[in-house]
């Protein structure tokens, strides 16, 4: 099932009629709803399972959290989670997630405490806490990365695709 928000425009009567007596405006809301896909999941190619490619900013670094779009984290991270667990994350919570980093194949190193989480950034934004990976992992400006969610292990799996270019 595919997330998406729905927003209300129109107000009840009752609705209406309140928001008269008290003298202020109608509040436009929205809120997340599971709607049927009218296409499939994408298929994730196993030699290239990379879905959220960006190349690494200064602030990136700096403040330790990596900008994730709305349309990045909905399409690729929503899409796997319950409604549950992404109404969690839209209330101003923190989840607190797993990194596998996958930049030497031959042995993946597991983040995971306090420090690794994503919560609800600006405008629409996500930001993903990763300070503890970027300093193991010698994370510069411009390095080019890949990021998925994997939902059969619940974890985000990461790796640097090209450094410094």
């Amino acid at each position: 099932m595919k997330k998406t928000y729905y927003y209300k425009f129109l107000p009840t009567k009752a609705e209406e009629e309140a928001a008269k007596a008290s003298n202020t405006p109608f509040q436009i809301t929205r809120e997340l709803v599971e709607i049927r896909d009218l296409y499939p999941a994408p298929v994730i190619d196993p030699f290239n399972p990379w879905q959220i490619n960006k190349v690494v900013t200064d602030a990136d670094i700096l403040t330790g959290k990596l900008v994730l779009s709305h349309q990045e984290v909905f399409e690729y991270v929503f899409r796997y989670w319950t409604l549950e667990m992404c109404n969690y994350l839209l209330a101003g919570n923190k989840f607190y997630a797993v990194i596998w980093d996958h930049t030497d194949d031959k042995n993946p190193v597991r983040y995971h405490n306090e420090k690794i989480y994503l919560e609800q950034g600006p405008q629409d934004t996500y930001m993903l806490r990763w300070l503890d990976l970027v300093r193991k992992s010698n994370i510069n400006p411009s390095d080019e990365i890949g990021l998925y969610w994997q939902s059969r292990s619940g974890t985000f799996q990461f790796k640097v695709l090209r450094r410094g270019f």
